[in-house]
C-alpha cells in the first residue's frame, strides 16, 4: 500500500513538472513571436516615416528633373515648399549638368508662383554653370507660367497650352435667392470695410474698385517677371498680357516660348547629359500611409455609429 501510495505521488510530480515545462517553453515560445512582432513592426515605422531617397546618391552626370503639376498652393504636391527643396537639392549635387523643371499646372497662388520664380533666379545666380530650362506639357498657364519665365529657356509641344497672364478673382452672390427663402443676413463688423465683397451682400461699387485695383497690382508683378525673364525675346502685343492662352507653337512665335522639345530631348541635345534624376519631393509612404489610415479610420467610425441605436449616437 506504502509503495503504491509513493508511486502514485511520484506520477504526480512527473505531470506537474512536465505540465510546467510545457507552459515554459509555450511562454518562451510567445515572448519570442512577441519580440519579433516588435521587432516588424518598429521596422515597418522607420521605412515609412525615414524618407530613405534623400539618402541616395546620384551616380555620374545627369540631368536632375524637378516636376511642377497641378495646383500651386501651400501643402500640394506643387507647393513652394516642396519645389523650392527639390531645386536647392538638384542644383547642390556635383554631377548635375543642367536643371529641367517641367510644368503641367494651370497655375495658383501668385505667392507661391513668385516664391519658386525667386528661388529659381537666385539658384542660376549661385551656380552659373548649370543650365535651368523648363519643359511644358500639357499646362503652363498662370502661375504655371510665372514659374516658367524664370527658366533659361522654354520647350513646348505644338499643342501645350501656354500664357494666361492675369489675375482673378473668385466669388458668388446669392442676395437675390436670400430674398425668396426669407433669409435674413446679420452681420457685425468693426472696420467699415471687414465685410468687403461678402457674397450674402450687393455688390458694394466702392469694395469692386479697390478690389480691381489690388489685382491690378499682382498683375503688373506678373507682368514684369514676364519682361525680365524673356526680356527681348518677348513680341509684345496688347492681348499678350490680357488673361489669353496660346498653343506651344503660337507661343514661340510672340516669344513666350523658345523652341519645341521633349524632357528626354532637352537632356539629350541641349543639356547633353541623356540620364535623368528626379529630384521632386513627392508624397513619402508615412504621409501616404497617414492619409489612407485617417480615411480608413474616420469611415470606420461613421460605420460603426450608424449601426448604434438611435438614443446612442
Amino acid at each position: 500500500m506504502a509503495e503504491n501510495g509513493d508511486r502514485w505521488e511520484r506520477e504526480v510530480l512527473e505531470k506537474l513538472a512536465t505540465a510546467a515545462l510545457k507552459e515554459q517553453r509555450r511562454s518562451r515560445a510567445w515572448g519570442i513571436f512577441f519580440k519579433l512582432l516588435t521587432f516588424a513592426y518598429v521596422t515597418v515605422i522607420l521605412l515609412l516615416v525615414v524618407d530613405w531617397s534623400q539618402y541616395a546618391e546620384s551616380k555620374g552626370r545627369h540631368t536632375a528633373l524637378v516636376e511642377i503639376g497641378g495646383i500651386i498652393a501651400p501643402g500640394s504636391e506643387a507647393s513652394a515648399e516642396k519645389v523650392v527643396t527639390a531645386l536647392q537639392a538638384a542644383f547642390k549635387d556635383k554631377n548635375t549638368q543642367g536643371v529641367v523643371v517641367r510644368i503641367n499646372s494651370p497655375g495658383g497662388s501668385p505667392v507661391q508662383s513668385q516664391t519658386i520664380y525667386d528661388e529659381m533666379r537666385r539658384l542660376r545666380q549661385k551656380y552659373p554653370g548649370i543650365p535651368l530650362h523648363a519643359v511644358v506639357e500639357d499646362l503652363c498657364a498662370s502661375g504655371g507660367y510665372y514659374v516658367a519665365v524664370a527658366a533659361d529657356r522654354i520647350y513646348v509641344s505644338p499643342a501645350s497650352i501656354v500664357g494666361s497672364i492675369g489675375v482673378r478673382m473668385d466669388g458668388f452672390g446669392v442676395t437675390g435667392l436670400m430674398e425668396k427663402l426669407g433669409i435674413e443676413r446679420r452681420l457685425l463688423t468693426a472696420g467699415e470695410n471687414k465685410a468687403m465683397l461678402d457674397p450674402f451682400l450687393p455688390v458694394d461699387e466702392k469694395h469692386k474698385a479697390y478690389a480691381i485695383a489690388l489685382m491690378g497690382e499682382i498683375h503688373e508683378q506678373f507682368v514684369k517677371a514676364v519682361r525680365d525673364g524673356r526680356g527681348k525675346r518677348l513680341k509684345e502685343s496688347p492681348e499678350m498680357f490680357s488673361g489669353l492662352i496660346w498653343t506651344g507653337k503660337r507661343s514661340i512665335e510672340l516669344g513666350l516660348a523658345d523652341a519645341l522639345g521633349s524632357l528626354d530631348y532637352v537632356a539629350r541635345e541641349v543639356i547633353n547629359a541623356e540620364d535623368i534624376v528626379d529630384f521632386t519631393q513627392k508624397e513619402n509612404l508615412a504621409e501616404k500611409f497617414a492619409r489612407r489610415f485617417g480615411a480608413g479610420v474616420a469611415a470606420g467610425v461613421l460605420e460603426f455609429a450608424a449601426k448604434l441605436p438611435l438614443g446612442l449616437r
